[in-house]
């Protein structure tokens, strides 16, 4: 059996994250990074759309979801992305990160990481 791993790499979006108050009305910049495992033998056998994960439509739920959504953690955004992930039967296992660049002084950025697995 072939894993196949789909990288979503560096989704560059604006959404409102944070608690403090010039958070709280002000869209910031998050890089979102995810890693997609889904068995692929089907797909890479009959070279048909249908036996392969569709990580367009997966993006642009999580293109939806940020853009129309107000977060106070990167814990409850990062686990929101990492269930749109894993709502495709298909996805065995993946990783998502939120990245929210400029949060602390003098560091490029505060990423946080979340995994999940389908129970087998």
């Amino acid at each position: 059996m072939a894993e196949a791993r789909i990288d979503i790499i560096n989704l560059r979006l604006r959404t409102y994250i944070g608690f403090n108050p010039e958070e709280l009305t002000k869209q910031q910049d998050i890089v979102i990074n995810a890693q997609i495992f889904y068995p692929a033998s089907n797909a890479c056998q009959s070279d048909q759309e249908a036996e392969a994960l569709n990580y367009k439509t997966i993006t642009k739920k999580i293109i939806s979801h940020v853009e129309d959504g107000h977060f106070n953690l990167l814990e409850k955004l990062t686990a929101d992305l990492l269930a749109i992930v894993m709502e495709a039967p298909i996805v065995s296992r993946a990783t998502v990160q939120v990245e929210k660049p400029h949060a602390l002084r003098f560091a490029d950025s505060v990423s946080l990481t979340l995994t999940g697995q389908r129970e087998q």
